[in-house]
């Protein structure tokens, strides 16, 4: 039978593992506009875009998703949130754009102007 404090020690552990693994810790995190309109346009394309980046090697990013922007011509938005900088918004994102904000803004921290929602 364990003791009470090796079963704490074990529970803490497992608890920090998750945190870990669910990227709750990282300092890059990644918004998707996942309500009703976002969906419409095209957001879980989006989203399952990163999701495949991140199984495929992108790290240190938090991925999840955000309710209504009230931006419906701009959808499907993105939303990206660093440490220390200042959240930047895309708009009008596809599975393409998703691509090169893998590569350009998360990877290389290049914030691609031309799409920013100001």
């Amino acid at each position: 039978m364990s003791l009470p404090l090796e079963i704490i020690k074990k529970k803490r552990a497992e608890a920090i593992n998750r945190i870990i693994g669910r990227g709750f810790l990282s300092t890059k995190r990644v918004y998707v506009g996942m309500a009703t309109c976002e969906i419409a346009a095209g957001s879980k394309e989006v989203m399952n875009a990163f999701r495949e980046a991140i199984q495929t090697g992108l790290t240190d990013v938090y991925l999840t998703q955000k309710g209504c922007a009230g931006r419906c011509n701009l959808e499907p938005t993105v939303e990206i949130v660093e440490e220390g900088k200042i959240p930047i918004k895309y708009g009008r994102v596809t599975r393409e754009k998703v691509r090169e904000i893998v590569e350009r803004h998360l990877k290389k921290g290049e914030v691609i102007e031309e799409w920013v929602i100001k």
